[in-house]
Protein backbone atom coordinates (compact mmCIF):
# COMPACT_ATOMS: atom_id res chain seq x y z
CA UNK A 1 0.00 0.00 0.00
CA UNK A 2 1.04 3.58 -0.54
CA UNK A 3 0.87 6.21 2.20
CA UNK A 4 1.60 9.89 2.43
CA UNK A 5 2.85 11.39 5.66
CA UNK A 6 2.20 15.13 5.66
CA UNK A 7 3.90 17.51 8.07
CA UNK A 8 2.88 21.10 8.76
CA UNK A 9 5.83 23.13 10.03
CA UNK A 10 5.97 25.85 12.67
CA UNK A 11 6.45 29.47 11.58
CA UNK A 12 10.06 29.35 12.89
CA UNK A 13 10.94 26.01 11.28
CA UNK A 14 13.71 27.39 9.07
CA UNK A 15 15.36 29.19 11.97
CA UNK A 16 15.25 26.14 14.28
CA UNK A 17 15.81 23.13 12.00
CA UNK A 18 19.64 23.20 11.96
CA UNK A 19 19.88 21.87 15.51
CA UNK A 20 17.77 18.80 14.66
CA UNK A 21 18.34 18.32 10.92
CA UNK A 22 21.12 15.72 11.01
CA UNK A 23 19.20 13.47 13.40
CA UNK A 24 16.04 13.93 11.31
CA UNK A 25 17.90 13.01 8.11
CA UNK A 26 19.50 9.94 9.74
CA UNK A 27 16.05 8.79 10.81
CA UNK A 28 14.64 9.39 7.32
CA UNK A 29 17.42 7.46 5.58
CA UNK A 30 16.94 4.63 8.08
CA UNK A 31 13.20 4.64 7.26
CA UNK A 32 14.11 4.45 3.59
CA UNK A 33 16.07 1.26 4.27
CA UNK A 34 13.73 -0.34 6.84
CA UNK A 35 10.23 1.13 6.74
CA UNK A 36 9.34 1.65 3.10
CA UNK A 37 10.09 5.35 2.74
CA UNK A 38 10.36 6.02 -1.00
CA UNK A 39 10.69 9.80 -1.27
CA UNK A 40 10.55 12.74 1.11
CA UNK A 41 11.03 16.48 1.03
CA UNK A 42 9.73 19.90 1.87
CA UNK A 43 7.12 21.79 -0.11
CA UNK A 44 8.72 25.02 -1.27
CA UNK A 45 7.66 28.61 -1.77
CA UNK A 46 6.89 28.85 1.09
CA UNK A 47 8.65 26.10 3.02
CA UNK A 48 5.82 25.36 5.45
CA UNK A 49 5.21 21.64 5.09
CA UNK A 50 6.72 18.37 3.93
CA UNK A 51 5.52 15.18 2.27
CA UNK A 52 6.88 11.68 2.80
CA UNK A 53 5.88 8.87 0.45
CA UNK A 54 5.91 5.39 1.99
CA UNK A 55 5.16 2.05 0.37
CA UNK A 56 4.51 -0.55 3.08
CA UNK A 57 1.91 -3.02 4.29
CA UNK A 58 0.82 -1.15 7.42
CA UNK A 59 1.29 2.43 8.68
CA UNK A 60 2.83 1.29 11.97
CA UNK A 61 6.39 1.98 10.81
CA UNK A 62 5.31 5.45 9.69
CA UNK A 63 3.85 6.17 13.11
CA UNK A 64 7.09 4.99 14.73
CA UNK A 65 9.03 7.32 12.43
CA UNK A 66 6.84 10.28 13.43
CA UNK A 67 7.15 9.64 17.16
CA UNK A 68 10.95 9.29 16.91
CA UNK A 69 11.42 12.36 14.68
CA UNK A 70 13.21 15.21 16.49
CA UNK A 71 11.24 17.71 14.39
CA UNK A 72 8.04 16.36 15.96
CA UNK A 73 9.54 15.97 19.44
CA UNK A 74 10.80 19.56 19.47
CA UNK A 75 7.75 21.32 18.07
CA UNK A 76 8.97 22.07 14.54
CA UNK A 77 6.03 20.00 13.30
CA UNK A 78 2.74 21.52 14.40
CA UNK A 79 0.48 18.93 12.79
CA UNK A 80 0.95 15.64 10.97
CA UNK A 81 -1.28 13.14 9.24
CA UNK A 82 -0.90 9.77 7.58
CA UNK A 83 -3.11 9.21 4.55
CA UNK A 84 -3.52 6.06 2.50
CA UNK A 85 -2.79 6.96 -1.11
CA UNK A 86 -4.51 4.88 -3.79
CA UNK A 87 -2.17 5.10 -6.78
CA UNK A 88 -3.93 4.44 -10.08
CA UNK A 89 -1.66 5.77 -12.85
CA UNK A 90 1.97 4.87 -13.47
CA UNK A 91 4.14 1.82 -13.83
CA UNK A 92 4.34 1.38 -10.05
CA UNK A 93 0.68 2.10 -9.26
CA UNK A 94 -0.71 -0.38 -6.75
CA UNK A 95 -4.27 -0.17 -8.14
CA UNK A 96 -3.87 0.64 -11.83
CA UNK A 97 -6.93 1.92 -13.67
CA UNK A 98 -6.70 2.05 -17.44
CA UNK A 99 -8.90 4.06 -19.79
CA UNK A 100 -11.48 2.33 -21.92
CA UNK A 101 -10.38 2.62 -25.52
CA UNK A 102 -13.12 2.20 -28.06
Amino acid sequence: MDYLLIYDYSADYLERRAEFRNEHLCLAWQAQKESGLVLAGVLANPIDSAVFYFRCDLPRGIEEFVHADPYVQNGLVTRWQIREWVTVVGEKATSPVYPIIS
